[in-house]
């Protein structure tokens, strides 16, 4: 059950917020500038890239890793190839997880390897096995890390992850999904594939992604009443709620994808997630089904006091920005009400492809968060 006198609380939700989620997500526009920064002194900016990779293989575990790449595969578009590379191990501990190379992998292709973690034995065996087969290396992990200096043996690129002090004694480890580990991996490789021109990401255009991340902030941050909070309102509304959610615009798919992974993790809430305007076939029958809102074929005068509410779907329009000529949002609105499924709708404001795409994801980072505090996950 949700606690909706806590959203309003904010001591209550600081108290509750025991792996500083809100935290992480309110400083993320800080967290961009730190991560852009390290780049810099890194070198990034001082490279001479000899033209562009064949493919970029991207490794790492988790969901932040599954993210990077969603992102980055959906921003380079066809200029170059993004492939995740998904471990293979026992269990998901750091010691058991394992990464080849693909047989074809070769001195035409960019490794890049992001964790939050560093110490996984297995990452630093594929930068040796890159290295052998004369791949570019570039790493994304905590300073001093095994990885790190994998990572210099293999006369590779070195990017220390922008942390924060409370992060850094965080018991159990800070989770993958948590806003401000998203923004560390990210933005360093977001200015790499602009050196190589992979992708239009200038320093400039960072900075105006933390300006909209910390304008997020503002409208959705814990002192901002549920009646004025984007980001509460949508919590609110997911509560008892199977999400469904539909994203419109090529960058509102990783947005969407985002969401529901950081839904699963951080607030153990199962979620669906499809493009429009295959979602609307895709779905139909689901929200025809028992999860529909007006579904209750049990007796209407039964006493409903000691049992659980029931699930019923509610959908989450995405859209990555104002989109002239086709749509299909209309129909999809005429959908879920056709079936008496509530809908909820999120579009950011104009801006370049990087800033709408950082609103979105920003707006429903601070609602699983929410979602996940006021639930007791």
């Amino acid at each position: 059950m949700l606690d909706e006198s806590l959203l309003d609380t904010p001591e209550a939700l600081a108290e509750a917020d025991h792996r500083a989620l809100l935290r992480g997500a309110a400083e993320a526009g800080a967290r961009v500038r730190t991560a852009a920064r390290h780049a810099t002194e890194a070198g990034v900016h001082e490279l001479k890239p000899d033209g562009r990779p064949r493919a970029i293989l991207l490794a790492g575990p988790g969901a932040a890793a599954t993210c990077v790449a969603d992102l980055l595969g959906t921003l380079a578009g066809a200029a170059c190839p993004v492939t995740r590379l998904a471990p293979a191990g026992v269990a998901p501990a750091a010691g058991a997880l394992r990464w080849e190379l693909p047989g074809w992998a070769g001195s035409v292709d960019l490794l890049i390897v992001t964790t939050p973690d560093g110490s996984e034995p297995g990452l630093s065996l594929l930068v040796e096995q890159a290295y052998r087969r004369g791949c570019t290396v570039v790493a994304v992990a905590p300073a001093g890390s095994p990885l790190a200096d994998a990572a210099g043996a293999a006369h590779g690129l070195f990017v220390p992850m922008a942390t924060a002090p409370y992060e850094q004694d965080e018991q159990p480890p800070v989770a993958a999904s948590a806003p401000g580990v998203l923004w560390a991996l990210l933005i360093p490789l977001l200015a790499l594939l602009d050196r190589i021109a992979l992708i239009a990401a200038p320093p400039e255009e960072l900075e105006r992604v933390a300006d909209r991340l910390d304008h997020i902030a503002e409208r959705c941050g814990p002192a901002v009443a549920t009646y004025s909070n984007p980001a509460k309102t949508l919590a609110a509304e997911l509560a008892d709620s199977l999400p469904v959610i539909w994203t419109e615009g090529t960058s509102a798919g990783p947005a969407g994808r985002r969401f529901a992974a950081a839904l699963a993790e951080l607030a153990g809430r199962p979620s669906l997630v499809a493009e429009l305007p295959e979602a609307l076939a895709a779905h139909n029958a689901l929200l025809a089904g028992p999860l529909a809102a007006g579904a209750d074929p049990d007796d209407f005068f039964r006493d409903r006091v000691e049992e659980a509410p029931a699930l019923h779907a509610r959908v989450v329009l995405l859209r990555d920005r104002p989109i002239g000529g086709l749509t299909a949002a209309p129909a999809a609105r005429e959908l879920a009400l056709s079936h008496d499924t509530p809908i909820s709708e999120l579009e950011p404001e104009a801006g370049d492809e990087l800033v709408t795409l950082a609103e979105l994801i920003a707006m429903t980072d601070f609602a699983a968060v929410y979602l996940a505090l006021a639930s007791g996950s």
